[in-house]
């Protein structure tokens, strides 16, 4: 594959990125996504066999740039684990806007969606959420062994229910048209962490 080809099939996914953020992956047909992109619906198909496929493709794109940006967050050696989990938090609310988020909420918005549409975008789901969740669990080792945290009972299992608290702050967030859920998930965070509000 060229870099000109793959150009095309990136620029596909990032419009479609883009669009499905704003409106879901059901109320958007491929001739919006194929114009903006300024791709015939030929170059679509021979990129994606299915609306489906391309989902799924959209969705591991989303998972690799979002786990590549949260390693970098992570790994900031000049800052505690628990100011980088709290960055990462920060960055959280800042990119869920319930006003526009440009594509940085795909999970949030075609979560629900597409885990009853399609097995492997539910299953591309999966596996990008329990990245998330991993790395959270890493990080909250980090936090105990340099002491700017502590946690009760097993990182994995505090890294799953604070993933869960910010998806779930995420929605109401959306359903509410205000960012309180998120200032009422970090003190629960910080509690759970045993930090200072």
């Amino acid at each position: 594959m060229t870099t000109d080809t793959s150009g095309v099939r990136d620029n596909i996914v990032a419009v479609g990125q883009r669009i499905m953020a704003g409106k879901g992956f059901s109320a958007v047909g491929l001739n919006e996504i194929l114009v903006t992109a300024g791709v015939p619906k030929g170059s679509f198909y021979h990129y994606f066999g299915s609306k489906d496929a391309f989902g799924e493709a959209l969705l591991a794109k989303y998972f690799d740039d979002y786990l590549a940006d949260m390693d970098i967050t992570l790994s900031d050696a000049a800052t505690t684990m628990a100011e980088r989990l709290l960055t990462y938090f920060g960055q959280w609310r800042a990119n869920q806007s319930f006003e526009d988020c440009q594509g940085k909420c795909l999970a949030v918005k075609l979560g629900a969606e597409v885990a009853d549409l399609s097995e492997p975008m539910r299953l591309t789901l999966k596996q990008g959420t329990a990245g998330i969740v991993d790395r959270l669990a890493v990080a909250l080792e980090g936090g105990v062994a340099d002491g700017s945290l502590t946690v009760e009972g097993d990182a994995s299992q505090v890294a799953q229910s604070l993933y869960q608290l910010w998806l779930g702050a995420s929605l109401m967030v959306k359903i509410v048209r205000d960012a309180a859920p998120f200032d009422a998930a970090m003190t629960s965070t910080q509690r759970m962490l045993h930090l200072p509000r």
